[in-house]
């Protein structure tokens, strides 16, 4: 059974390679998308190349609901969404992925059925079903060469769908076990630089010094260092000084 958690329906119209259905479902479960429909797929259902493309997904091939026309796959949906690259000639909104599935997902939090077209490969999907649907879904593309394949066009709509119902932080750092380090442990790894550079007579001459020392300071507070970053430069420095005083 498809899951309980609220999301738009996806309806594949007509699709023509079973491969590409496979795919568009593994695209779906990418993205916790599990409720897909077909509308006359020309090599028959079920598909034996779909599932081998699925790769995992199967299960939403084989709760996948078939029908024979557009608008038997929309019956049930209040608003309807359209797929297309082309001009169509229609007075209809026409909005982004990011824009449309932030559309569905206000739909659906007010109890809406919600679904999304997507054509068959070759020449997408006709006027009349796009008729049917109340706005258009168009991704910018570049106008040269426009056209999508089917499971990419699922991929990203499911992508944008997942954006607008998931917390997703835009940038992390994995830590791999450490911690960032706090301001003392930075303070006691610019003094000891400070101290085996005046050793070996890097601050020179005496009236810029403080300002050279400064400049370090500087430099350190502007790296990112985790507490595995600063044992390691204490233990290069060490091994330097360590080093010279062989070499003497």
């Amino acid at each position: 059974m498809p899951s309980d958690m609220p999301q738009p329906t996806f309806v594949l119209v007509r699709p023509q390679m079973g491969e590409n259905i496979g795919a568009a479902a593994r695209a779906m479960w990418n993205f916790g998308l599990d409720r897909m429909r077909l509308v006359a797929p020309r090599d028959g259902w079920p598909n034996p190349k779909s599932v081998a493309m699925a790769s995992g997904a199967g299960r939403l091939l084989d709760e996948a609901v078939l029908v024979e026309r557009t608008v038997d796959a929309v019956a049930d949906c209040s608003f309807v969404f359209a797929t297309t690259a082309r001009q169509r000639g229609m007075t209809k909104p026409v909005v982004t992925p990011e824009r449309a599935m932030e559309m569905a997902r206000e739909k659906i939090a007010r109890g809406e059925k919600v679904a999304v077209l997507f054509g068959p490969e070759r020449a997408g999907l006709e006027n009349d079903d796009i008729a049917l649907a109340n706005a258009i879904i168009s991704v910018p593309v570049n106008p040269e060469f426009p056209s999508l394949n089917l499971g990419q066009c699922v991929l990203l709509t499911g992508y944008e769908w997942r954006r607008q119902t998931v917390e997703i932080a835009a940038e992390v750092t994995e830590m791999a076990g450490t911690d960032w380090a706090s301001a003392i442990e930075m303070d006691k790894l610019a003094l000891h630089y400070e101290e085996r550079l005046d050793e070996a007579g890097f601050f020179f001459p005496d009236t810029k010094a403080q300002g050279m020392k400064r400049n370090l300071r500087n430099m350190w507070s502007r790296m990112p260092m985790t507490r595995a970053d600063v044992q390691m430069m204490h233990g290069i420095l060490r091994q330097i000084v360590r080093w010279k005083d062989r070499a003497e």
